[in-house]
């Protein structure tokens, strides 16, 4: 049976031609990564692009895209650059798996070039590569092939859902369907790059999740939100649960010199392949801690009962990525007696940075350490015995050269 859809024949008929009548007068034309007004498109830029605009807004990623064309301005550039380079290349952009898969994606892509002498040409082609979602691949189809290609991201959903009143929870696969259904019906063969790039401008732009300007919506006359006055009851979203909290000491220890050992994370993981300093989870029950580093937080214990009641959960909260190398300086510090101190006499410059994740927040306490030339060798004999990463640099080298994650940008400010 075909999908019935809520709006009549004449306004899904109508839905591309006025969205595109409204893009030619009002919409972005100058973005460095688009390609509707060339006769020769790039798929690797609108590839690029779009991984970076993934939960992400255009005036946050313009920087880094300007960045990443100056420095690899073909996918055989970004294949053939270290990892490091790409880390410290996108630090600060957050969501850290995009820019592993992107690197994993660059060497796939040139293997598909270097067999075939071009970027892959189908929908299939472009789901095999590493990050690349069906959204994701319809918009590098459809903008960066200038083929036939459907987008459904979570602009497109929003405008979709308020202008049907698809009232079903946006992260159930029914709602799913039902949403790509309609994004295939409201496609046109002809132009869907520029269709894409339209609907991805009115949710940008007019169709914002608060405050949208319906006044000056091209579909305002038959969006069924707009008729009821319920623009922002949509899209419908299960309703989260609050996050949990977790903390740790973020541990500056320091050489005689003021350099200060970095430790690069594990692929898989939080900040998976970037640089941090060493931390130490700290479990934390009904506000009160326990574990093998609570001893090192209990004098912060006055300003953790000064938190909301939210962040002293009495869920248990303990960070299960406690790392190799983390392990191996908790032990060192611990058989050797050494404590880290805070970094200043004052509350306020020693109260936790609040850093928040997809999944939970993070407060992290920066804590001091000076160690001599001889515990500087020996902690590195056993890092290196467990092949672990690990630098001593100072603060501005290490911004400069690592690639950082914004947490530890924030402790070193």
């Amino acid at each position: 049976m075909p999908t019935q859809f809520s709006q009549s024949s004449t306004a899904l008929n109508s839905f591309a031609p006025r969205l595109l009548d409204w893009f030619a007068e009002n919409g972005r034309h100058d973005l460095p990564w688009q390609q509707h007004q060339t006769d020769t498109p790039n798929p690797y830029i609108v590839w690029l692009s779009e991984v970076m605009l993934q939960q992400t807004q255009v005036t946050t990623v313009l920087p880094y895209f300007a960045r990443f064309m100056a420095s690899f301005p073909t996918v055989q550039d970004l294949a053939a650059a270290e990892w490091d380079t790409v880390a410290e290349h996108w630090a600060g952009l957050g969501y850290y798996a995009r820019a592993r898969n992107l690197h994993k994606g660059a060497k796939q892509l040139v293997e598909v070039i270097d067999e075939t002498g071009n970027f892959p040409q189908t929908l299939t082609g472009w789901e095999a590569i590493s990050g690349v979602g069906p959204s994701t691949a319809g918009a590098i189809m459809a903008m960066g092939l200038h083929r036939y290609g459907v987008i459904c991201d979570g602009n497109v959903k929003r405008v979709l859902t308020r202008w049907a009143a698809i009232d079903g929870d946006i992260t159930k696969s029914a709602t799913t369907k039902e949403l790509w259904a309609l994004a295939e019906r409201l496609t046109p063969t002809e132009n869907s790059g520029l269709f894409a790039q339209a609907m991805m401008d009115m949710g940008a732009t007019l169709c914002t999740r608060s405050k949208p300007a319906c006044l000056l919506c091209p579909l305002q006359e038959d969006c069924l939100a707009h008729a009821e006055g319920r623009e922002t009851d949509y899209p419908v979203k299960a309703k989260k649960q609050p996050k949990p909290s977790k903390f740790s000491d973020a541990l500056l220890i320091e050489n005689i010199d003021g350099e200060i050992l970095w430790l690069q994370r594990p692929d898989n993981g939080i900040w998976g392949g970037l640089w941090s300093l060493p931390l130490q989870f700290v479990e934390r029950i009904d506000g009160k801690t326990s574990g093998s580093t609570a001893k090192k937080v209990e004098a912060n214990d006055d300003k953790l009962s000064n938190m909301p009641n939210d962040v002293r959960s009495n869920e248990k909260i303990y960070e299960a990525e406690f790392t190799t190398a983390e392990q191996i300086i908790n032990e060192w510090l611990i058989k050797n007696e050494l404590v880290t101190k805070s970094v200043s006499n004052t509350l306020l410059d020693d109260a936790p940075i609040k850093h928040s994740l997809t999944h939970f927040h993070w407060y992290l306490t920066p804590r001091k350490l000076t160690i001599d030339a001889t515990q500087v060798t020996e902690l590195n004999q056993k890092l290196a015995a467990a092949e672990i990463d690990f630098k001593w640099l100072t603060e501005q080298k290490a911004q400069d050269s690592l690639g950082l994650p914004r947490a530890m940008v924030k402790i070193l400010e």
